[in-house]
């Protein structure tokens, strides 16, 4: 079958698609046919303001999609031709140090990441490197390094442990302790622990880990046993809510322990994915050996990533943000989402079914769990696959080990989703609780796979 022009775009040889999709075409196809074919193949997709499973950005406004499509092309790693991103990238980070109360902003140092996950892996291996320095100068074995964190942390830190050769030491959550409080945290450090991790926004829940109560517990250890344990706070989401929705809370460079703070500019940053930050507190907690140099505009630029090639689009759009929201723009955006959070949580939580277990007074997200015995018709999964056929993305799933019997839905509320959308989806949620109770029998117990990959 011909790709012609003249030949209507589904009669084209797109038929033939589903027997070519793993090899290369003998032949060209015309733009308009390969692009039918593509655009087909995204419909199956879920409809990403509907996701409320992502923390990612899934809308930005006009001004923000002519301006990503006049700079995709940009390469952010290339700073001889791209100077003016490479300084824009600087701007970026200078004003993530001041938001997060960098003591001199001029003294720290930062630099943009694929995301957050990139961000925390350069926190982590400044916190190695620099353990290792001090351990040669003393004389000692650089052998088995250790990381201590919560047992919710985000996935990025298992694969920083293992990729790094480091021990992943992981603090419990348990009923008694929800999130990680720097309870029992002498038990977990001693002299090969390059650092502790704490959260801005456990993804299970959306609750803040009290950084200021890990760093004081800290703060004894090392009076009784001399060790100096820094912290590098993952604030994937709540580095980008709590200086505009919790300004009074200290959890950033004002404790002077937290070395280096990590974020995702494409989830509460505002972003396209992807993209993150991270700065460290002052330029001594980076070591030097970790930082390549390069030239631009007759200077001399520091540049530190995982990655190389990578897209300078982004950056530029978190410029745009920052210049366009301001303080208070931002303050208001993210004052939004949490007030429709906490609608959503209310509305939720008065549930007969339902029992909170988050209340998004933190980050905008929040979880809950269903009453013991309130049926055995249903589970939080069924709920999750009925919403689903509305289009909704809710997902179900355990939590972590030692609550991994406790089931959850989770929902996370972006700035896309106005209070007009959450009362829709409102009405949504009680019909289908209401199929679910009128059910005659219980739902059929299908073997299932947990709905989250946070």
């Amino acid at each position: 079958m011909s790709d012609d022009e003249l030949t209507p775009v589904f009669d084209r040889g797109t038929r033939e698609h589903s027997r070519s999709r793993n090899r290369l075409r003998a032949e060209p196809m015309l733009p308009e046919t390969a692009y039918q074919l593509v655009h087909d193949e995204a419909l199956l997709d879920g409809n990403a303001r509907l996701n409320l499973a992502t923390f990612v950005t899934t809308w930005m406004d006009d001004h923000a999609n002519r301006l990503y499509a006049e700079t995709f092309d940009k390469n952010m790693i290339d700073k001889d031709e791209y100077p003016s991103t490479a300084a824009v990238e600087d701007h970026c980070w200078r004003i993530l140090g001041e938001l997060w109360n960098a003591p001199n902003v001029d003294d720290a140092v930062g630099t943009s990441t694929t995301g957050s996950s990139e961000a925390c892996m350069l926190g982590g291996l400044a916190f190695k490197r620099r353990w290792q320095h001090a351990r040669r100068a003393e004389g000692k074995s650089t052998e088995k390094p250790n990381l201590v964190m919560s047992s919710a942390v985000q996935v990025c830190w298992e694969k920083f442990c293992n990729y790094w050769d480091v021990e992943m030491r992981l603090v419990p959550v348990n009923a008694e302790h929800p999130v990680f409080d720097g309870s029992d945290l002498e038990n977990y450090v001693d002299e090969n622990t390059i650092g502790v991790v704490a959260i801005m926004g456990v993804t299970y829940t959306g609750a803040y880990e009290p950084v200021r109560d890990i760093a004081a517990k800290l703060d004894e250890i090392q009076e009784k046993t001399g060790f100096d344990i820094p912290i590098h706070v993952d604030g994937a989401s709540g580095a980008m809510i709590a200086p505009f929705v919790q300004p009074d809370l200290e959890w950033d460079f004002r404790l002077p322990r937290v070395h280096s703070i990590s974020t995702s500019g494409h989830k509460y940053g505002g972003v396209y994915p992807g993209l993150g930050w991270v700065v460290w507190r002052e330029t001594k907690w980076l070591p030097e050996d970790l930082v390549m140099r390069v030239s631009y505009l007759g200077g001399d630029m520091p540049t530190f990533a995982l990655n190389f090639s990578r897209p300078g689009a982004q950056v530029l759009l978190q410029y745009y943000l920052f210049l366009r929201l301001g303080f208070a723009g931002y303050a208001e955006m993210q004052q939004g989402s949490q007030d429709v959070a906490v609608f959503l949580s209310r509305a939720i939580g008065e549930m007969k079914p339902f029992r909170l277990i988050s209340s998004g007074t933190d980050i905008p997200v929040f979880a809950w769990t269903m009453n013991d015995d309130y049926t055995d018709k249903w589970t939080l999964y069924d709920l999750s696959d009925r919403l689903r056929m509305r289009g909704w993305l809710i997902p179900a799933y355990p939590l972590p080990a030692d609550l991994e019997k406790v089931i959850v839905q989770r929902i996370v509320v972006r700035a896309d989703l106005s209070l007009d959308m959450a009362q829709k989806l409102m009405g949504d949620f009680r019909d289908e609780v209401g199929y679910l109770d009128a059910l005659p029998a219980p739902m059929p117990d299908a073997e299932r796979a947990p709905a989250f990959h946070h």
